[in-house]
Parts: structure tokens; sequence; C-alpha cells
């Protein structure tokens, strides 16, 4: 199971610990996004910026959406197909998807692709980016419903 951990606020006076974490994963700006395994080091790391971003488990056809639309490639070119299959042991960006969805892969098995997803603010915006997502804002842990706030993040072609 992987996570999609979307960075939300700003720069403005952080911590100097939650600064380094948010540089280890590659959230350097407001409305980058990255993919994450769910394991204990990562959800350590989330916990500790969890004031500064959402996250929660993404499924493959968002994830498909993401690399296909938003991924890529070291020079700031996009990706395709033909791209992941000369760069991996994928044979398209469905199958990637599906195998980093369960958590088979990382987008670091695809030589040459940008670590993290640059995504333009929702559409209809965040709801309060000063509170937690069970207390009506978007900060945290938000489950599955992260696929919504993607899914509007995403632009229309």
């Amino acid at each position: 199971m992987s996570l999609a951990v979307v960075r939300i606020r700003g720069k403005g006076d952080l911590r100097h610990e939650v600064k380094d974490t948010l540089r280890m994963l590659h959230l350097t700006r407001q409305n980058h996004c990255t993919i994450l395994p769910g394991d204990k080091t990562f959800r350590g790391m989330l916990r500790l910026v969890k004031d500064h971003v959402t996250w929660g488990e993404i499924d493959p056809e968002i994830l498909a959406k993401l690399l296909l639309r938003r991924g890529r490639a070291v020079g700031d070119r996009p990706i395709d197909d033909a791209f992941v299959k000369a760069n991996s042991r994928f044979k398209s960006i469905w199958d990637l998807s599906q195998a980093i969805a369960k958590g088979e892969a990382s987008l670091r098995d695809v030589a040459n692709l940008r670590p993290l997803l640059r995504l333009p603010p929702p559409r209809k915006g965040f709801r309060g980016i000063k509170r937690g997502y069970n207390d009506g804002g978007d900060l945290g842990y938000r489950g599955t419903a992260i696929n919504d706030l993607l899914r509007r993040m995403i632009p229309e072609e």
C-alpha cells in the first residue's frame, strides 16, 4: 500500500526539523505531491509534518492519471508508456501504477523520473489549510479521500 502526500501549506516560518523532513520527502513547495511506501519510517516522518501536508492511500487509476499528465522526466519532458518501458521493467504507466499502489515498486524504479509531481491548486479550492481533515480542514491523514483531492488537482485536457 502506497501513500500519496501533498504539501498544502507554504514556506513561512518552519521549524528546522520540519523543513528538513519536507526536503527529504521532496515536498519543497505548495501543491507538490510525492508517492511514498506505507512503512513505519515514512509514517513517522509524516507525523512530524502533519501540520503542513495531507496524505492517504492512493488508487492505481488516479496514480496512472497523475503520472500520465504530470509525471516528468529529467529535463522536464513529459513521460509516456514508451519512456516507462525503455527505463524500467514495466511495460506501461498502468503496470507501473498498479505495482506502486500495491507497494511492490516505487517511482525510483524508473530511471530518470522525477520523484515528485507538480500539481495546480484543486478546483473549488481547499476547505481550510489551518485545520485537520477531521475538524473540517485539509491537513493530516485523510485515508482514501486523498483520491478525491487528487482528482480535483489533475488538470483537464
